[in-house]
């Protein structure tokens, strides 16, 4: 008797350990085979998902089991998720219902135009960049500017962490938040100081970092060989401008690695060689670091700066237009050694 009610504990242990086993392995146990990103856009039916999903997982039959015991077939939420390798269909489950998604990484860097940007900003967002310039427009709009264009002062070059399905106004909000936190009571006791509209300090700063590369070293020393410049009544004389100009009139698809004197009249109001005075906006989108070196330039009495073919990035500067002249022809011969054209 004893024997046979042992058999059966035994019998009822195994087949209880079976299916605990077999329920555990459904919910807890590993069905990620390969780590990847699975994106799940708004208005998705749950058998997409599946579609989306399968590439990762070992095993959907279980996953779906899963899914729908726990409503997910039902209720879930956009996003760019990560599938870990060694998952669990419950931990899956579990994270796209709470709409757990993660971050994608966005470089801006010194684009020429916003459209240039979002064309790039965009690939990593569940909009196309269509809609998203359409809502930048609108923004800017309601801002009293003309078109997105006049939001470039508010980015900063700088990598910023958002989600796939970040829409225009949530992307916007961080760079105005971060735009308005850089501006501390310092900065615009500074921008008075200056004489310059904020307008004009980011076309300046803009023409800053483009000359010097987006280096610090000579930010400031740029900053005040221009605003010396503007002083004394000058044309700053900007290569880069000029390059910006015709990049405008060709959607930036013509790469001019050497300014000639047949590009210095080509018409833009953002041309320095051609209009005196600051451009009406910036040229590109700048970091921090050439904002302050405007509101900070250093002190000095150049009015002349050239490449210097010695040091690779740097320049020669110089308040005699005897040397400026002296300096631009070893430039020249410099690039005309390297058929630099």
């Amino acid at each position: 008797m004893k024997k046979a009610i042992l058999i059966i504990v035994l019998l009822i242990l195994a087949v209880a350990g079976f299916f605990g086993l077999k329920f555990y392995s459904k919910y807890y146990g590993s069905n990620v085979s390969k780590d990847g990103y699975v994106l799940i856009p708004h208005g998705a039916k749950f058998n997409q998902i599946l579609d989306s999903i399968s590439p990762y997982i070992d095993n959907k039959e279980s996953f779906v089991e899963v899914a729908k015991d726990k409503n997910m077939d039902e209720y879930f939420k956009p996003g760019r998720y990560h599938f870990a390798k060694g998952a669990s269909n419950t931990k899956l489950v579990n994270m796209i219902k709470a709409g757990n998604q993660s971050e994608n990484s966005f470089r801006i860097g010194d684009f020429g135009d916003i459209y240039q940007m979002v064309g790039k900003v965009s690939k990593k967002t569940e909009l196309d960049s269509l809609k998203f310039v359409t809502d930048l427009d609108k923004i800017a709009s309601e801002k009293g500017y003309k078109n997105a264009e006049d939001l470039k002062k508010y980015f900063f070059i700088d990598t910023y962490n958002f989600f796939w399905t970040v829409t225009p106004k949530e992307f916007f909000k961080k760079f105005e938040d971060q735009y308005n936190e850089f501006w501390t009571s310092e900065r615009k006791a500074k921008e008075q100081e200056s004489g310059l509209t904020r307008d004009q300090i980011y076309a300046l700063a803009s023409i800053v970092y483009k000359e010097s590369g987006g280096k610090p070293d000579e930010m400031k020393t740029i900053a005040g060989l221009y605003l010396n410049r503007y002083k004394k009544g000058m044309k700053l004389q900007s290569d880069p401008t000029v390059i910006y100009a015709i990049n405008k009139q060709t959607n930036f698809k013509e790469s001019i690695k050497r300014v000639f004197y047949k590009h210095l009249s080509t018409p833009s109001p953002y041309n320095t060689y051609a209009n005196a005075g600051i451009p009406p906006g910036p040229i590109c989108v700048v970091d921090k670091n050439s904002v302050d070196a405007v509101l900070n330039p250093e002190k000095h009495d150049y009015i002349f700066m050239c490449a210097d073919p010695e040091r690779f990035g740097f320049h020669k500067f110089t308040a005699s237009a005897e040397q400026h002249v002296i300096n631009a022809k070893a430039y020249q011969d410099w690039l005309n050694s390297k058929n630099i054209k």
